[in-house]
């Protein structure tokens, strides 16, 4: 279980409160206006942002001291975090070793990681010579190989067109799903949560609500969601 037990951060005049927990393996959509605190709040969980209080945990364990690097948490930006002069090979392959010194073995995991995300045979290509889709891919074949329990997407596939962000959005339902790791993914798209989300947090002026479930969410969201999302509330 994730959990945002009593968090308050200030930053300049704006402040973000958050005090919610989800279940492992929940795929959690992070809706809310622009400003509202959402990449706050994973900043927050990934440890990139310290809360003035409060305590983020998961399985029961303090996270809060902990810096990024040592947190269970995965995190794909929407400029994926790809480094321009390696290969994608190796930049998956940094998620097993930082120096990149791989034995066959891992050199394998390597390979099947990109295989699994649709790249197999352009593992020796380096970003620029693929396309945003394929640098998604990428992004998502290093995070299957990290294999940690939380996953934060923000704004991941904000630049791929509708029909290629829904191919990204399922194919990262599907690699969740098989591990069992719980997914927070902000957006700015309704439909992207309706196709992905179990649950909902909504963000409205730095105040977080606890987790709804999706079906029940947009049946009958509330009055800033729907000022939010130009729909009338129900």
């Amino acid at each position: 279980m994730l959990e945002l037990r009593g968090i308050e951060v200030g930053l300049g005049d704006f402040r973000l409160e958050a005090d919610f927990a989800l279940q492992k393996g929940a795929l959690a959509a992070v809706l809310g206006p622009s400003g509202s605190g959402k990449s706050t709040l994973l900043n927050v969980i990934a440890g990139f942002l310290a809360p003035d209080r409060g305590s983020v945990l998961w399985e029961g364990r303090d996270l809060t001291p902990l810096p990024p690097g040592a947190r269970p948490v995965s995190v794909i930006f929407q400029d994926q975090n790809l480094f321009p002069h390696l290969t994608a090979a190796e930049n998956v392959g940094l998620a097993l070793r930082p120096r990149l010194r791989l034995a066959a073995a891992e050199r394998r995991q390597v390979e099947e990681a990109l295989a699994r995300v649709g790249l197999a045979g352009l593992g020796g290509r380096r970003p620029a010579e693929l396309s945003g889709g394929q640098q998604s891919r990428v992004a998502l074949a290093r995070m299957l190989l990290q294999a940690r329990p939380v996953v934060l997407l923000d704004e991941a596939f904000a630049a791929l067109g509708p029909a290629l962000r829904a191919e990204m959005l399922d194919l990262v339902a599907a690699l969740v799903r098989e591990t069992r790791a719980t997914l927070l993914m902000v957006s700015h798209d309704p439909a992207d949560a309706r196709s992905v989300a179990s649950e909902v947090l909504f963000v409205d002026a730095g105040r977080v609500a606890p987790p709804v479930p999706a079906e029940e969410f947009f049946a009958a969201p509330p009055a800033a969601f729907a000022r939010y999302a130009g729909r009338p509330s129900a």
